[in-house]
């Protein structure tokens, strides 16, 4: 900021000047993001309304919508600030919006840190994220379907194996188990079929009585976490542009 050219300055009064371009370009991203985080929430309360209080309840740790609301409101509030601070030039504001942004940029830079160091906790933990998600399959309509969307989209099942299915109560394999999916695994472990007009949701059925070499002409027998870390290490320099493209604008601002 600069004293306006031209302008008299009273004593103990200071006059800045911000360019319009800055300024205003400034206010249109946030303007955006601002949007896109007022859709965000009211898509993960929709989301959130629409399930039943027990399911809701029960897989709240891994509910997609949970993490809507919450990224959602997150990015409202950074927006913001960034948005009539800019529009309104207020200093306290402006302020507030690049120290939030400084925070995330740092917290962006631990996180890969910590991935990187410490590879073998993470892989534990996203490992314990990926059971719990299994466990509450059946419970929640929108864990279903990103779950089915993650195995289709890296042709995987389950966590280390098809096998890990059978933490569900729906897919366990006990002899006791009274479901009609007893000892299955979900439709997307299926190997797709080419020219298939119509999906068969019970291609996995009876998969985690057979072993590997069997179901593996049926269904894909190899864990998710493995793939997905394959996925990381073929994509590094691919997610290492992003995450720098996205650290360039929060350094600028």
């Amino acid at each position: 900021m600069a004293r306006r050219p031209g302008a008299p300055a009273a004593y103990g009064e200071e006059f800045t000047f911000v360019s319009p371009l800055v300024k205003y370009l400034l206010f249109f991203f946030n303007m955006l993001f601002w949007v896109i985080s007022m859709v965000m929430v009211a898509v993960g309360v929709y989301a959130r309304l629409m399930k039943h209080a027990e399911a809701a309840l029960a897989c709240l740790a891994v509910d997609p919508a949970i993490l809507l609301i919450v990224v959602g409101v997150l990015m409202f509030l950074l927006t913001f600030c960034g948005c009539i601070g800019s529009l309104r030039e207020n200093i306290c504001l402006l302020q507030t919006f690049s120290l939030c942004l400084t925070i995330v940029f740092l917290l962006q830079l631990a996180a890969g840190v910590l991935g990187f160091v410490f590879s073998d906790k993470a892989r534990g933990k996203v490992s314990e994220i990926i059971n719990n998600a299994i466990v509450h399959y059946r419970d929640d309509l929108d864990l279903q379907n990103l779950i089915d969307f993650g195995q289709k989209k890296f042709s995987c099942c389950g966590g280390i194996s098809y096998r890990d299915w059978s933490q569900n109560m729906y897919f366990n394999c006990s002899e006791d188990n009274p479901s009609r999916e007893r000892c299955s695994v979900p439709y997307s472990c299926c190997l797709p079929t080419p020219n298939q007009a119509l999906i068969n949701t019970m291609c996995g059925q009876g998969m985690q009585a057979l072993d590997y070499l069997e179901a593996s002409k049926v269904i894909y027998t190899n864990g998710c976490i493995d793939k997905l870390v394959n996925w990381i290490h073929s994509n590094l320099f691919l997610l290492g542009g992003v995450a720098l493209g996205l650290a360039i604008p929060q350094g600028c601002y």
